[in-house]
Order: structure tokens, then C-alpha cells, then sequence
């Protein structure tokens, strides 16, 4: 992958359910952490006594975080009312020149800014509610 501007990495909502994405946001500052925890299935005959994994049988899960502007009232009502209704829907997190995420997230952190003298940003949790899709671009 080669440099890229930042600013073009976008969070998509599909707000109906219908498979309709809309964009609510760029992120200014963000970051996408993918995790799977281990089984461990060591015992007394381990060779050595390493430890030993079981292959595929680790929970898996995505979380992402970022803050920034949203696009119009409309994303922001969206996504206030998403929280508050502690629904879970499909998104999609755009990564130009490498791919796009999607899957079922639920927001689990929504924060609101701003100075005196400048716009009013947000700050986004998102966590995996089910299996991702990576489609390469």
C-alpha cells in the first residue's frame, strides 16, 4: 500500500437495513484493530512443554475508533438515534487503495466536542456484532 491522505478513509452506515449504504462521516484521527484470542490446548504429553493452540477456534473481533465531522445533520441524527436504540447494523469503513470492511457493528462510544470558536466534532466506538467481509479495491 502505498502513502495516502488520511482524510479519505470513510465510515459508511446502512441506517434501513436495506443494504443501502450511506456515508455519515470522514474520520480525522481513527484506528481499526482486528483481535482473535487463543485456545489453548497444552498438556502434559506437549512436546517440550510448549504451548500448544487450537487452530481457528479463537474468538474474533474488530473494533474501530475515530473522531472527526459529521457529513450533514441528517448522519449525525442517524447516528445518535443508532446509539440510543443500542441497535446493531451493517457498516462499512472504506480504506482507499487496500479495500473496505464490512458487518454488522454496534456503537459503543459517541462523544461530542467543540471549542468557542470552531466546529462541533465526534468521537465513535464501533465493535464487530457478527462476521466481516474485506473486499480488496
Amino acid at each position: 500500500m502505498t502513502a495516502q491522505a488520511g482524510r479519505d478513509l470513510l465510515l459508511k452506515v446502512d441506517t434501513s437495513g436495506g443494504g443501502t449504504y450511506t456515508t455519515v462521516a470522514g474520520l480525522r484521527a481513527r484506528r481499526i484493530a482486528f483481535n482473535a484470542s487463543a485456545v489453548d490446548v497444552t498438556d502434559a504429553e506437549s512436546s517440550g512443554r510448549w504451548r500448544e493452540l487450537l487452530a481457528g477456534a479463537g474468538v474474533r473481533r474488530a473494533s474501530l475508533s475515530g473522531s472527526g465531522i459529521f457529513k450533514d445533520a441528517a448522519s449525525d441524527a442517524d447516528v445518535r438515534q443508532l446509539f440510543f436504540d443500542g441497535s446493531i447494523r451493517n457498516w462499512r469503513i472504506v480504506i482507499p487503495d487496500l479495500g473496505q470492511i464490512d458487518g454488522a457493528f454496534q456503537i459503543t462510544a459517541l462523544e461530542y466536542a467543540g471549542n468557542h470558536d470552531g466546529e462541533v466534532t465526534y468521537e465513535i466506538g464501533l465493535e464487530s456484532a457478527g462476521a466481516l467481509a474485506f473486499t480488496s479495491l
